[in-house]
């Protein structure tokens, strides 16, 4: 396909219809967008607002010419969680502000040494079992919820509730067509919610009780030097990802964004977009593939579509009944999604490892995974004084270690 052929229906679009087609393209990342926030326990409004400015950010970045959407990542849903828990939400979100900076630094290093550095630090057998580890250590999360275990619902409506969620789920994503392929949660979401109004499990008085308007919740973050190391490395996995999510809009667009307006100023715009988030006390940023299969689908190839979705998910974030609703989604209903998606997320990892061909029984290889994988699912962690360093971020800083430090084998050839 031709550049010109790409760029006509720019032309003959109108604002209206561009607003419309942007609003179509928020509702495909709309179920993704706000299940993050409604797991950690951040706000659904918050993650809108951030989800709109992170998009402009990025568009900013790039000269508004990648037609992507960036919203709430689940690759920092675990560290989250870990976070809320161990130092509360504002030093959560200070952590969080600083991943942005390994975007800044990988974006520096592709700039001075190009596209190929990034594969040379973190190749396959680095990123994949990571990523299994992200998906991994959320499994128990997942089934916890599913079960109603820590709320007051009964066993045998949370194990009805999740069940039929996820059985709707799995039955969009593989046997639905078209636009309906690309929200499969969505489908989820709402089935199990009907039945949940069935069963009289949803109190509306929440709903009822909030005003059209009201603002969102913003975090002011706070910074300690603890929770910082522990979500620097984190950021690594979906920092690598995002080449997977550049390269997969340049194909669907016939466009190469690697190297217009290039990798260095799209994960520049990641970068900025996540810090930006978690300033104001939304979940960090990332690119959405859902939307890019929607832009895949629709033949919609203008960027301008994506600033229409940013500006309508800004606009929903200040409506309050939005938000309370979204609170009244039971946690059995979230629990039937996650056994789908936090499962999913590891098979990312498991992907990662067969496209980048690489052999699991050669000795170094082996002993990479075998270390990451133990670490990560038993929980190891290393002291260092009043620094802990443990999970995820572990499991990253001990893969690029053992990368570097152990030798190739010889008829291994260079990443």
């Amino acid at each position: 396909m031709t550049e010109n052929h790409q760029q006509a229906p720019y032309e003959v679009q109108s604002k209206a219809k561009q607003a419309f087609v942007g609003l179509q393209m928020l509702f495909v990342a709309f179920g993704a967008l706000v299940l993050v926030p409604l797991i950690t326990g951040l706000d659904a409004n918050t993650a809108l607002l951030t989800a709109g400015i992170g998009t402009l950010l990025f568009q900013l970045c790039t000269g508004k010419q990648v037609p992507i959407f960036l919203a709430s990542s689940f690759a920092f849903i675990a560290p989250i969680q870990y976070g809320v828990a161990t130092w509360g939400i504002a030093v959560t979100m200070g952590g969080l502000v600083c991943t942005g900076l390994v975007y800044v630094a990988l974006s520096t290093l592709v700039k001075l040494k190009g596209a190929g550095a990034l594969q040379r630090i973190f190749p396959p057998v680095v990123v994949g079992p990571v990523i299994i580890i992200i998906g991994m250590g959320l499994a128990p999360v997942a089934v916890d919820m599913a079960l109603g275990k820590g709320s007051n619902y009964d066993y045998n409506d949370a194990v009805l509730v999740s069940m039929v969620t996820l059985l709707t789920t799995l039955a969009v994503a593989v046997f639905s067509k078209g636009m309906m392929k690309l929200i499969p949660i969505m489908f989820g979401i709402a089935v199990g919610y009907v039945l949940c109004l069935f069963l009289g499990l949803i109190n509306f008085q929440p709903v009822l009780d909030a005003p059209w308007f009201s603002l969102p919740n913003i975090t002011t973050p706070e910074f300690k030097l603890e929770a910082i190391l522990y979500l620097l490395p984190i950021a690594i996995a979906p920092a690598v990802e995002h080449v997977g999510g550049i390269m997969a809009i340049s194909s669907v667009t016939g466009k190469d964004f690697l190297k217009k307006p290039g990798l260095h100023r799209t994960l520049l715009g990641d970068g900025i977009a996540t810090s930006a988030a978690s300033f104001l006390g939304g979940p960090p940023n990332t690119t959405y593939a859902e939307v890019t299969g929607a832009v895949m689908l629709t033949r919609n190839f203008n960027p301008n579509i994506m600033t229409w979705a940013a500006v309508w998910a800004i606009a929903i974030s200040f409506c309050g009944k939005v938000g309370a609703f979204l609170s009244t989604i039971p946690t059995i209903v979230m629990g039937g999604i996650m056994m789908l998606v936090f499962g999913s997320i590891a098979v990312v990892g498991m992907s990662t490892l067969i496209r980048g061909k690489v052999d699991v029984t050669e000795a170094r290889n082996l002993c990479i995974i075998s270390v990451v994988m133990t670490f990560g699912i038993g929980g190891m962690f290393v002291n260092f004084g009043e620094i802990s360093l443990k999970g995820i971020s572990l499991c990253a800083v001990v893969a690029i270690l053992l990368n570097l430090v152990l030798p190739k084998a010889i008829n291994q050839p260079e990443e």
